[in-house]
């Protein structure tokens, strides 16, 4: 069965993607083509990148970095939620897509972005970073406003046609994921 990962992209005190997350998982689980989980980056106390060769290498020094791979290789797609902090997405995210490469490969992935303005450029430059480590971004993205879905900035009130637009990430993600196996597959075999 496809596995699809729910990355909480922010490790920030109070933050919201925590609850996020929580909520597409648990839309998710109700379709039964996939196994989804949710990866919180707090989990894994990533420091700044301090791998000595690049991640295209695969030559994994430290043990963060070997916990980190094990978990991303063993998903088939990924869901980011993302903030918005300063036009982008956050720090702790783009470093932890930099610690690995071949992990992402050949992957589907979507988006769940929130912010004053929906999130909406923090998932576009997700979308840029991903592709440089080959993973397959769906066009289908949730755009989440501090304003009109969540009270008083904090308390998530999702409008309920928010839910379609997450059924429609997530048909093709795991369209995507599927479809992208034998790529997986046949670099496994090699």
């Amino acid at each position: 069965m496809i596995k699809i990962g729910i990355i909480v992209g922010s490790t920030r005190p109070g933050r919201n993607g925590d609850t996020v997350a929580e909520w597409v998982r648990d839309l998710a689980v109700k379709r039964g083509d996939a196994e989804f989980e949710v990866v919180d980056l707090r989990d894994f106390d990533l420091p700044h990148l301090d791998e000595a060769f690049p991640a295209a290498y695969g030559q994994y020094e430290h043990p963060h970095t070997r916990a980190w791979s094990e978990r991303i290789a063993s998903f088939d797609g990924f869901v980011f939620v993302t903030p918005e902090y300063n036009s982008s997405t956050s720090g702790v995210l783009k470093n932890a897509i930099d610690f690995l490469y071949a992990e992402w490969a050949d992957k589907a992935a979507g988006f769940v972005s929130y912010g004053v303005d929906g999130g909406a450029r923090a998932a576009e430059h997700l979308r840029q970073v991903l592709g440089r480590v080959k993973v397959a971004d769906v066009p289908a993205q949730v755009t989440l406003s501090l304003h009109t879905d969540f009270e008083a900035f904090t308390d998530f009130k999702p409008a309920a046609h928010r839910e379609e637009t997450v059924t429609t990430m997530l048909d093709q993600i795991v369209s995507w994921a599927t479809a992208l196996r034998p790529l997986r597959t046949a670099e496994v075999a090699a």
